[in-house]
C-alpha cells in the first residue's frame, strides 16, 4: 500500500514539474494578449457597414448566450446606418422627383 501511494506521489510531482516546463517554455498559447475586462474584440467600420462586416460579427459566449452589451451596441450601429442609409435614399428620391416635375414642366411650357 505504501509503495502505491509513493508511485502516486511521485507521478504527480513529476506531473506538476512538466506542466511547469511546458508552462514556461510554450507560454498559454495565445498569439495575442487575453483582452481587458469590460473590452470587447466586436468590431464595425465607423460608417458604411457592409454585408461581409456584419457576416465577420463574433460575439462574446456567455453562460446564457451572447455578452447583450455587445448585441444591443451593434444593433444600434446598425440601426443608425440603417437611418443614415433611409435619410440618403430620401433625399435622393426627393431630388428625382423635383428634376422630373421641373422637366415636366418645361415641357409644357414649351
Amino acid at each position: 500500500m505504501t509503495l502505491i501511494l509513493l508511485y502516486l506521489v511521485v507521478l504527480v510531482l513529476v506531473a506538476t514539474v512538466l506542466f511547469g516546463v511546458g508552462s514556461v517554455l510554450f507560454g498559454r498559447g495565445e498569439s495575442l494578449p487575453p483582452l481587458p475586462r469590460a473590452t470587447t474584440a466586436t468590431v464595425l467600420p465607423a460608417s458604411g457597414v457592409t454585408g461581409a462586416d456584419v457576416d465577420a460579427l463574433k460575439f462574446t459566449q456567455t453562460l446564457r448566450g451572447y455578452k447583450a452589451s455587445e448585441v444591443d451596441w451593434v444593433l444600434d450601429r446598425l440601426a443608425g446606418e440603417l437611418d443614415a442609409l433611409r435619410g440618403e435614399l430620401d433625399a435622393v428620391r426627393a431630388a428625382h422627383s423635383m428634376a422630373d416635375a421641373a422637366s415636366a414642366s418645361d415641357e409644357h411650357s414649351a
